[in-house]
């Protein structure tokens, strides 16, 4: 629907008016033989219901619709407008293509942000303030950030697994050319530290040592991984961990990757553990103690493809399934 003329000053030539609702053209096309004009919002109404010109009832579709020409759109948005709120109090008269601006700034607009002055600090519509809830509102805030970083964790890691995967094909050409590929740069959270039992982190030799003193184990059924442990079954694992006399800093390290976010991509989603179970039975398993859940060491897994791995390894919590 057009605007209505009321809100105009003066006589508006009749070119700029719309021949099916009566008001100033809004959003104007044009009819690309008898280039008669409408506001966008009457012809496609009516098109719905008469495929013809309504004004010489040429056949016309809303696909033959064109954008009105631009002498006709300057002469629109230099007209003089009423504000939308001027019932409401607002006197102001604008050119007809700022009117849009001005409405949402204008201070007799009841939907006009405001900020809220409760604590939270969001700008809140004025008709909604009364009924605004400021931990409500931040709580929506929060979860709409954490969506859109979870879209682009997804992407990163999605680039992440094409360039492991890419360095792999790289590695195996190498090999099939009987050509040595260069090591692999370690992780940075493989690198030695200084402090104590903490170089054992970067210490493959003493990685082993570890890891051999622990049983080896089958996995019989992997789909009863539970891929987001809780942060109480996460503690007995590290409890049990420790026990084994786990460096410290490794141990922080394989805790870090004891949740499907933390995993390699092939391993990361319930999908790709459906497409890479065969794979998963070339592992070295190591059994923690006592509970149903396994390590899966960097250092004894070397064969295994990098979408498969993750410095210094991961830890991987059953429900059942662990022998």
């Amino acid at each position: 629907m057009g605007f209505e003329l009321a809100r105009f000053e003066g006589e508006v030539d009749e070119e700029l008016i719309c021949p099916i609702c009566g008001g100033v053209l809004d959003a104007p096309v044009q009819a690309p033989d008898c280039e008669h004009t409408f506001c966008t919002g009457c012809i496609d109404q009516w098109l719905r219901l008469n495929p013809t010109c309504p004004i010489d009832r040429q056949p016309l579709l809303s696909l033959h619709l064109k954008p009105a020409p631009r002498i006709l759109r300057n002469l629109l948005s230099r007209l003089d407008v009423a504000c939308d709120f001027q019932q409401l109090g607002c006197g102001a008269r604008v050119k007809l293509a700022s009117a849009a601006q001005h409405a949402a700034q204008c201070e007799y607009n009841p939907s006009r942000p405001v900020p809220c002055g409760s604590g939270c600090g969001l700008m809140v519509p004025s008709d909604q303030l009364a009924e605004h809830c400021c931990v409500r509102a931040l709580r929506l805030l929060v979860d709409d950030i954490q969506a859109k970083n979870s879209k682009i964790v997804s992407q990163l890691r999605c680039e992440q697994a094409e360039l492991r995967q890419a360095v792999h094909d790289l590695r195996r050409q190498l090999l099939s050319a009987g050509i040595s590929p260069p090591a692999p740069l370690p992780s940075r959270s493989a690198l030695p530290s200084a402090a104590g039992d903490a170089s054992m982190a970067g210490d493959e030799s003493l990685q082993l040592a570890w890891a051999r003193s622990l049983r080896l184990a089958r996995v019989a059924r992997w789909g009863g991984v539970i891929s987001t442990p809780d942060l109480v079954l996460q503690a007995v694992v590290r409890r049990s961990l420790a026990e084994t006399g786990c460096p410290s800093r490794l141990l922080t390290e394989l805790m870090d990757r004891a949740h499907e976010r933390g995993w390699p991509d092939g391993v990361a989603s319930l999908e790709q553990r459906q497409t890479n179970r065969r794979q998963y039975d070339s592992y070295v398993i190591r059994r923690v103690p006592g509970k149903q859940a396994v390590l899966l060491l960097a250092c004894e897994n070397r064969h295994m493809p990098p979408s498969l791995m993750l410095e210094p390894g991961i830890v991987m919590i059953f429900a059942h399934g662990v022998e």
